[in-house]
């Protein structure tokens, strides 16, 4: 490999982002438009916009005439069909309902919450303060524990129709083929790539066989600490823009990490709390680091997608650089080897 400070960045591969009428509406965004889209759903707004943190969507807040300002998110197209958004607004909806705390979208009059202004399609939300979560904090994790066994109490009482299912092959095979077909990753670490790539995909695959036929159910699937707000009341839950299918563990992992001792400690505090609402088939904990390889492999190619959006080179200056890449497969390395150890323990 070559220098292992080196930082330089690698040229871009051909261009991936959709050239289409619709891309280009979105890509184009302007202050008048997006205020326009807001007050076009029946809000009137006082003039004051603030773009927020975030790149998959365009998310802004948005100030209105006598009332609290509103986040309004623009979708980016061709990601989810509007069945798929409305699904994620109806699970949003059926949790609130079973009073989780979890911020839904809010309706118009008419009972709408997916809007259109020409090409662009946006929803609006209330705007809802907080911190992270302290995971370091044995009660925080227990609150968190009975917060996602009560969402995922709800997310088994049906399925969705409309959203996509986490597996090996969109999550990690499809990940790391782009990565290879579209020409981002250096020649001179293509083979070192695809041996590793190829290698964790079957040590992922042996980690779902020891954990045999888990059950599926509706996720948040994007259930980090920025996507948790933490206030007097304790968490809300924001974002479900990822929500998708899988095993009730995608939404536990990523709230553990640090060594063996430390990640036991903190999966007793998660589950504790956890198995008050929702029982847990601890066959899953087979499935910690499968799913954190998953998301190391599905990360690297969402960022790859998302390229030629200049939002992303100015977010991620770190990504497709030589060292981005050499850094990639010593994580992946580092995974394997993980997946060979024994599944934490609990209780």
């Amino acid at each position: 490999m070559s220098d292992p400070n080196s930082a330089t960045r690698r040229p871009a591969p051909r261009p991936l982002d959709d050239d289409s009428s619709e891309a280009r509406a979105y890509q184009g965004l302007q202050p008048q438009q997006i205020l326009d889209s807001v007050e076009s759903a029946g809000l009137r707004c006082d003039g004051c916009l603030m773009a927020l943190n975030s790149y998959e969507n365009r998310v802004y807040q948005v100030g209105l005439e006598d009332a609290a300002p509103m986040i309004a998110k623009f979708y980016r197209p061709h990601r989810w069909s509007d069945a798929a958004i409305l699904e994620e607004h109806d699970f949003a909806f059926e949790l609130a309902a079973a009073e989780i705390p979890v911020v839904a979208p809010w309706r118009s009059e008419s009972g709408q919450t997916l809007h259109h202004r020409g090409l662009v399609r946006l929803a609006l939300f209330p705007r809802h303060g907080g911190r992270a979560p302290e995971l370091d904090n044995p009660e925080h994790l227990k609150q968190l524990g009975r917060f996602v066994g009560r969402i995922h109490a709800v997310g088994a009482v049906r399925e969705f129709a409309h959203r996509p299912v986490l597996t090996l092959e969109s999550f990690g095979t499809r990940a790391y083929r782009y990565l290879l077909d579209e020409g981002f990753i250096p020649p001179e670490l293509e083979t070192p790539y695809r041996s590793i790539a190829e290698d964790v995909l079957r040590r992922v695959g042996y980690c779902f066989d020891r954990a045999g036929a888990v059950k599926s159910l509706r996720l948040h699937c994007d259930c980090h600490s920025g996507n948790i707000l933490w206030g007097e009341a304790g968490p809300h839950i924001v974002d479900l823009d990822d929500a998708r299918t899988g095993p009730a563990m995608q939404d536990l992992w990523m709230f553990l990490s640090g060594d063996r001792a430390y990640q036991t400690a903190r999966l007793h505090d998660l589950l504790d709390g956890y198995t008050q609402f929702n029982a847990f088939d601890p066959r899953e904990l087979h499935l910690v680091e499968a799913l954190r390889t998953l998301r190391l492999l599905h990360y690297h190619a969402w960022l790859a997608k998302r390229w030629t959006d200049p939002a992303f080179p100015r977010a991620f200056p770190w990504f497709n650089t030589q060292r981005c890449w050499e850094d990639h497969i010593l994580a992946l390395r580092e995974q394997a080897a993980l997946m060979d150890e024994p599944a934490l323990e609990w209780p």
